[in-house]
């Protein structure tokens, strides 16, 4: 499973970026084999933290999880990376950490599927923490207010 390639990180960061960051020996191009090395990284990190909640690999890709393989690779193709890096890299993870656990959602079903579109609203919420049953000890219309005796 992609969630990125070369050609994301080159749009995301431009073209001088990734050279300079890849580029270990100082030749002035670009290293595709490091970058290629720092997407795979990226895409089993992140399966890392999906693979707790959805089965691997989606079938979508969310325009989320592109973004977030973009920033962990160009941590990872940074020998210094700049605190910017670092920033976007944490927030990454913290991100991912909160998907895994629920907290945010991808948008897809366990199964990596996106839902089917339905028409029609539809209202989801908490059960009801107080209900007419169970208020009815406390106020009740023939004693007034307070517990009834």
């Amino acid at each position: 499973m992609t969630y990125a390639t070369q050609q994301d990180l080159i749009d995301r960061f431009g073209l001088d970026e990734i050279t300079q960051i890849s580029d270990e020996t100082g030749s002035g191009t670009l290293d595709t084999g490091r970058v290629a090395q720092a997407l795979a990284d990226a895409n089993a990190q992140i399966d890392g933290f999906l693979g707790t909640r959805y089965t691997l690999p989606l079938s979508t890709i969310p325009a989320a999880l592109n973004l977030i393989a973009c920033d962990v690779s160009r941590y990872r193709l940074a020998r210094l990376p700049a605190d910017e890096m670092r920033r976007r890299y944490e927030d990454a993870l913290r991100w991912l950490g909160k998907v895994a656990t629920g907290e945010y959602g991808l948008g897809v079903d366990a199964e990596g599927q996106v839902p089917a579109e339905t028409s029609g609203v539809q209202i989801s919420g908490d059960r009801r923490v107080f209900t007419r049953e169970m208020l009815d000890d406390f106020i009740h219309p023939r004693d007034g207010i307070g517990p009834r005796r």
